[in-house]
């Protein structure tokens, strides 16, 4: 049903802190990127969806991967191995990049958090391995030490735009002092944490790192307060697309660049050499064929699936990356790396069906434009 679904053959799959809870809240659980994880709780991820728009959502999202960077030129290395610009960023600051490869397709998209002493490097659970791998070998060169920490930290997502109020009460910070993309170390409840402002949802909201020893001790107060909803990754999948979020494996891969899947503003041309630059500005000075673009269906019911055929101007030109009713609008949405003259705004597609050719509409995303994110 969902195209964020994957499987492990022949790999024992994990289980993040949070797994009894979700088992004992009725959870259905799928095999995800090597975890054992909830898409859905009995409310269904419509209402998860609307919880998350209208007050606010609790996310697991333990099983994503976290490096820890530490080192005098670990500033050097990270804007080395990523496309943003990491010099910019002040202690306490989060940036959003990507990881590239020498011919400019995207490893990983990634969230990177500077502290005085280390850089945290927060990327995809599926890619956890590759990343590592991918990143690696270039520490030697800057001298730093890369370290995967994902096994020491759990993590939870509190979106919604009450996610302030309701979190407030059991943090020692002042969190109306934490802006859109920073980040404090505090403690909730009296056990150590890392709060960042962000989220993958469009919603104010706030992300929580921590020991896994204090899993059940940090969620069962925030559930506790009757004000939040428990939400699985379909939730978590519908949120994101109509904020027009990439999805990697969908959206964005190997396959793709970040200036064709427009994200050419976390691509910092100017700062100096990094991985992939070179063939970047290669495709920059050559033109784009191709560019990322969101869509309606025009009959308001048929819903475009992942790699669904796409035409333009009656000719196959694209797949569908990812597509779903949207909960919050009750219209189809969808995206496609389409022509750059078909990627306009206003532009005329026909999507397959199961084998119906049904109109679409290039609009301009986020196609959700209400989103409380500060």
């Amino acid at each position: 049903m969902f195209p964020l679904m994957t499987t492990t053959a022949g790999a024992a799959l994990k289980r993040t802190p949070f797994y009894d809870i979700h088992k004992s809240l009725g959870a259905k659980i799928v095999s995800f990127a090597g975890f054992e994880m909830p898409v859905q709780y009995p409310s269904g991820i419509v209402a998860e969806h609307k919880a998350v728009r209208e007050r606010a959502g609790l996310f697991d999202v333990s099983h994503m991967g976290e490096f820890a960077i530490r080192g005098d030129r670990m500033v050097d290395f990270v804007n080395h191995v990523t496309s943003n610009d990491v010099a910019a960023l002040a202690f306490g600051q989060v940036q959003y990049s990507t990881i590239l490869r020498e011919n400019g397709t995207i490893v990983d998209d990634c969230l990177v958090y500077r502290f005085f002493d280390w850089i945290m490097m927060v990327v995809n659970a599926s890619n956890r391995e590759k990343d590592y791998a991918h990143i690696a070998p270039y520490a030697k060169k800057f001298g730093v030490d890369v370290a995967d920490a994902s096994d020491d930290m759990a993590l939870l997502a509190l979106q919604g735009p009450l996610a302030e109020q309701i979190l407030q009460p059991f943090v020692d910070k002042n969190l109306s002092q934490v802006k859109y993309y920073w980040h404090v170390d505090a403690h909730v409840k009296g056990m150590h944490a890392i709060i960042s402002r962000t989220g993958y949802t469009g919603e104010d909201g706030f992300e929580l790192y921590f020991n896994p020893e204090f899993a059940e001790a940090i969620w069962n107060p925030l559930i506790g307060t009757g004000k939040v909803t428990p939400a699985g990754l379909g939730a978590r999948d519908t949120l994101r697309l109509e904020m027009g979020m990439a999805l990697y494996g969908n959206d964005i891969d190997d396959t793709t660049t970040p200036l064709e899947a427009n994200l050419g503003w976390l691509t910092k041309l100017n700062k100096g050499e990094f991985v992939g630059r070179e063939a970047l500005v290669k495709q920059k000075e050559k033109g784009l064929t191709r560019r990322l673009a969101g869509f309606t269906v025009d009959d308001g019911r048929s819903i475009a699936r992942h790699e669904y055929p796409v035409y333009y101007e009656g000719k196959p030109s694209a797949e569908v990356r990812s597509g779903t009713m949207s909960p919050s609008l009750n219209i189809p949405i969808g995206t496609a790396y389409l022509p750059i003259a078909g990627a306009k705004e206003g532009s005329k597609l026909e999507l397959d069906v199961r084998g119906k050719r049904v109109g679409a509409t290039v609009v301009k995303t986020p196609f959700y434009k209400k989103g409380s994110h500060k």
